[in-house]
């Protein structure tokens, strides 16, 4: 079957060709670890039981995983062993499955938590460029969505990202997952059904960050789980860009934070600036 899973609609067979992504059909994984750096209702006790995906449908030129996004570093594996590596992290002590840029495996997870559904939480943690038609198949496998909303002008996604359509796409698909899971449930500072959306605040580009919380709040509500991300690095290609190639300034990430708070949005995490380093993205 031809490849439509995510916006791109490459219309290819991947079990003989690449993808956009960068993959074929057959699951690449790149890491597996209890990942203590999520937010606090994601990563608690022993950790985040994380499952990090080869390959991904944006070429951020800024990505800190590009080892794996796009360089493809990684190991094949079957839908059979997929499952088997959900039951390992819950006999570890998982607080969570936590399935990390996972879209284009989207059909191979779905037969993986066929084979097992584990009893923990199952997180989908993806970069929001979806298709609400792909997120409304998963309603019955995903607890828990971790999503990026990363864009809100599509100039910006087609620079950084190669995605001149992020914003349609990551909007509608955001709105499906509400849909899926409408009540935010956390129990013993466990979350474990609903929606977490993440924002990445991108040096020069604060206007596009306070562009992004006016649409959670128009659409989703004040009462939605936000996570206001200060640890953007100029990694990988961000030195071709001069207004990325920095960290951001404690003035720009305030700005979009007193924004946040002036919108009533009410469960927002924010980040120290010193969270910007290298010393929390895991070792491919």
């Amino acid at each position: 079957m031809n490849c439509a899973i995510c916006p791109r609609k490459c219309n290819i067979n991947r079990a003989k060709n690449l993808g956009f992504c960068g993959v074929k059909e057959k699951i690449k994984i790149s890491k597996v670890m209890l990942h203590q750096f999520e937010e606090p209702i994601i990563s608690v006790n022993k950790g985040s039981g994380a499952i990090f995906f080869a390959g991904c449908n944006l070429k951020c030129v800024f990505c800190q995983n590009y080892k794996i996004s796009h360089k493809l570093k990684g190991k094949y594996i079957s839908i059979k062993k997929l499952a088997n590596i959900f039951k390992k992290l819950e006999k570890k002590g998982a607080t969570n499955i936590n399935l990390v840029t996972p879209t284009h495996y989207t059909t191979q997870i779905i037969d993986a938590l066929k084979i097992y559904k584990p009893k923990i939480p199952v997180v989908w943690n993806s970069s929001g460029y979806e298709t609400p038609q792909t997120i409304e198949i998963l309603k019955d496998f995903i607890d828990v969505y971790l999503v990026d909303l990363k864009y809100f002008s599509n100039q910006l996604a087609l620079k950084y990202s190669k995605a001149g359509d992020y914003f349609e796409n990551a909007s509608a698909s955001i709105i499906q997952m509400k849909k899926n899971q409408p009540k935010d449930i956390i129990e013993n500072g466990i979350i474990k059904k609903g929606i977490i959306i993440r924002h990445l605040v991108l040096p020069s580009h604060t206007d596009d960050s306070i562009k992004c919380l006016n649409f959670i709040e128009n659409n989703l509500g004040t009462n939605t789980i936000v996570s206001i991300m200060s640890q953007y690095e100029p990694t990988y290609e961000a030195v071709n860009y001069p207004e990325i190639n920095k960290k951001i300034t404690p003035l720009e990430y305030k700005r979009v934070v007193n924004y946040a708070i002036n919108l009533g949005l009410k469960n927002a995490y924010v980040q120290e600036l010193s969270s910007a380093s290298s010393i929390y993205t895991p070792k491919f």
